[in-house]
């Protein structure tokens, strides 16, 4: 699977580049992180990735497409890895930011929990599951459930601002959607 991944998304970041603005959810929240250290999961073209670095933060990009990651070489702030996220194992307590836009797979939620220091935050977006959704992956398995973010993520974070939502794309599609800022317990001092 990961290598028709890895095809799949080269070939969708040479033909149709992602934009280059990053999320405003990510830029609304970004800052509430105390340290430096960030890892940005699924990178992609690195929007986010750029925004972070912009703001003062050594962040980690991580993405499945070569295509992607050779796009943020060279960038200052920026360590590309391209990584198959299926095997991928992320360093403990290592980030005071961890971001993930439009990525699901539900076998990292653990990791991001241990590779957070305590105190860290997690920003998290992506779709949600709704049988009126206009627009998202057309696999079930890539689109949370409603309430799930609080399930599995209220035991060991903290969370600070959960929401799911309808909303409207620039091509007037519509999509439920959930975005979470967390914060790992145990901060110190």
């Amino acid at each position: 699977m990961a290598h028709e991944d890895k095809e799949r998304w080269d070939a969708k970041y040479i033909s149709n580049p992602i934009p280059d603005k990053p999320v405003a959810f990510i830029t609304q929240y970004a800052k509430s992180a105390a340290g430096s250290q960030a890892l940005d999961i699924a990178c992609g073209m690195g929007r986010n990735s750029k925004y972070l670095a912009s703001e003062g933060f050594e962040v980690d990009a991580l993405d499945i497409s070569s295509v992607a990651i050779e796009s943020l070489r060279g960038i200052r702030h920026i360590y590309p890895k391209e990584v198959d996220l299926d095997v991928c194992e992320f360093p403990v307590e290592t980030y005071d930011l961890i971001i993930c836009t439009y990525f699901l797979k539900r076998a990292l939620f653990p990791q991001i929990i241990k590779a957070l220091k305590p105190g860290g935050i997690f920003l998290y977006q992506t779709f949600v599951y709704h049988p009126d959704n206009e627009r998202n992956p057309s696999n079930r398995s890539f689109l949370l459930e409603e309430g799930e973010l609080e399930a599995a993520f209220a035991h060991d974070l903290d969370i600070i601002h959960l929401r799911e939502y309808w909303d409207i794309d620039s091509n007037g599609k519509k999509s439920f959607k959930a975005e979470m800022v967390a914060e790992k317990k145990g901060r110190t001092g």
